[in-house]
């Protein structure tokens, strides 16, 4: 009979000093997450090639990935909650093997209908996954180290999406489009078996009712803002649908303040956004996120359409970001402890709007890569630095117990960043570009002009049947994209100078 004590699961956190277990629980948690995030950009893509596999329509595809995306981010505050009261390797376990099966179920699907149905699901598993495997490490990952294990797992959040991009790359120009579903299915099922084995179980021991109202309102103000955000670029700001989702969002926003400061033992105690650590960095990340994802939405077209690039190229070409963001995450925590928090998030930031500023002066048609070049370096350099102290705060600044919530309100910052980034610059870009070509083929047809006025994809087709003027048709295109692009990154940098301003006049008064 084995009378060895087990491990308490009625604590708030375990804590682990093995370094060999330690290790596991942090390489179980990255390849949980990174599978979340890769099953995000990966599709990006392989949207033609999906389009056409599963005869889906633009608008199809697009809620191909949309629906992915809004999933996870309306889940993740009431899982992250979920998570604290019931037990976190639980939900995780369980976020897994749902993630997995969804994503099998990606993987063979024939219809559109299907995969939109197998990605909801997916998104579901993920938003159980993503808020628990930073507060996973949070809980189990004593002081000394929780730091540096905090700093990879930032590394890998902003990261993962560009391996994301280049594996799915790979595979669409090796492969075919659905064996982008791999990597995902297979880092998760990696996860399951390390997981199982390794990561320690831990919950709020606490006995106080679920927020159910709470939870349920989280749910409708992060899906309204998200779906409002995501479908203002397709359907127009004014539609319908785009103000229902907006609109809707505004009010359970201010619904979800009034029900959690009434509530006994609330799902997010929204008092703690008056500590200016947690509010600076909630902003932070806000920002950085939008700043990013709007410049993978224009840096793949510009690759594959103005360049030429083939898909794995455009991904490669985004690798120096990457080796530059990833190993400053890990260091930024001993770059804080030395410089404050406040002016190593500040520094980052102002390195990102460097290297805004760098694209935004040099990239043309003519230049091509190497005038964009040390702008990625300098946003990867940015990144890199401000990630890392921004989710530290944001952990640090909720209890032990609520540390699933604390990772929840990390994950949906970035959610928010990335729909928002996506439709702001993603609009700005269209309307520039839109304005730009139709000025510069003021003489040709309306018949002619209104296509190529859609995006570069419709002005390749139509230069396919203009004859002699398809490489001014071409030319055109191109050059009004660069025009678009230009404008979109003065656009992140005015963003990310906000976020800096914010940092220093209503960040926090002193590092702590």
């Amino acid at each position: 009979m084995n009378s060895a004590v087990p491990e308490p699961i009625n604590e708030p956190e375990v804590l682990i000093h093995d370094a060999r277990r330690l290790r596991f629980i942090l390489i179980g948690m990255i390849t949980a997450l990174v599978a979340v995030i890769a099953a995000m950009s990966g599709l990006n893509v392989a949207q033609q090639q999906m389009a056409e596999g599963l005869g889906a329509s633009q608008i199809g595809v697009l809620w191909i990935i949309n629906s992915y995306t809004l999933t996870l981010a309306a889940c993740l505050l009431p899982v992250g909650a979920i998570g604290d009261r019931w037990g976190r390797k639980k939900i995780l376990v369980i976020g897994l093997v749902l993630f997995g099966l969804a994503t099998v179920a990606a993987l063979f699907a024939n219809s559109a209908a299907t995969m939109i149905a197998a990605r909801v699901v997916a998104g579901a598993g993920a938003a159980m996954i993503m808020p628990v495997t930073l507060s996973i490490i949070t809980s189990s990952f004593p002081p000394e180290n929780r730091g540096k294990a905090i700093g990879i797992w930032a590394g890998f959040a902003g990261g993962g999406g560009m391996i994301g991009l280049f594996v799915s790359a790979f595979a669409l120009d090796v492969l075919s489009w659905r064996w982008v579903f791999a990597m995902p299915l297979a880092l998760v099922a990696i996860s399951l078996v390390v997981t199982t084995r390794f990561a320690p179980e831990s919950r709020d021991g606490g006995d106080h009712p679920f927020d159910v109202a709470g939870s349920v309102l989280s749910a409708l103000a992060v899906g309204g803002i998200v779906f409002g955000v995501h479908e203002g670029p397709e359907r127009g700001w004014t539609d319908a649908l785009t103000l229902i989702g907006l609109i809707g969002g505004v009010v359970s926003i201010v619904a979800f303040v009034m029900v959690e400061r009434r509530h006994a033992d609330p799902l997010l105690d929204v008092s703690l956004f008056r500590d200016r650590r947690l509010a600076s960095s909630t902003v932070g990340l806000v920002i950085i996120f939008s700043a990013m994802f709007g410049i993978f939405l224009v840096l793949f077209p510009f690759f594959q359409a103005v360049l030429g690039w083939s898909s794995l190229r455009s991904a490669s070409a985004m690798l120096p970001m990457m080796f530059m963001l990833m190993p400053l995450s890990t260091v930024a925590p001993k770059v804080a402890a030395r410089f404050g928090r406040r002016n190593t998030m500040a520094a980052g930031l102002l390195a990102f709007a460097a290297g805004l500023v760098v694209m935004a002066s040099f990239a043309t048609v003519e230049r091509g890569y190497s005038a964009i070049l040390p702008g990625l370096i300098l946003i990867g350099l940015g990144m890199g630095l401000a990630m890392t102290p921004a989710t530290e705060a944001i952990t640090e600044s909720l209890p032990a117990e609520k540390q699933g919530v604390a990772s929840a309100i990390n994950d949906t910052t970035r959610e928010l960043g990335a729909s928002v980034g996506v439709a702001l610059l993603g609009s700005v870009l269209s309307a520039t570009y839109r304005s730009a070509v139709e000025t510069k083929l003021a003489d040709l047809p309306e018949a002619v002009r209104d296509p190529v006025g859609d995006g570069l994809a419709s002005a390749f087709g139509v230069a396919a049947n203009a004859g002699k003027d398809a490489p001014r048709i071409i030319d055109a295109a191109q050059h009004a994209f660069v025009d678009g692009w230009v404008t979109s990154m003065w656009l992140g940098t005015a963003l990310v100078g906000v976020g800096v301003l914010y940092l220093v006049f209503l960040g926090p008064r002193r590092d702590s």
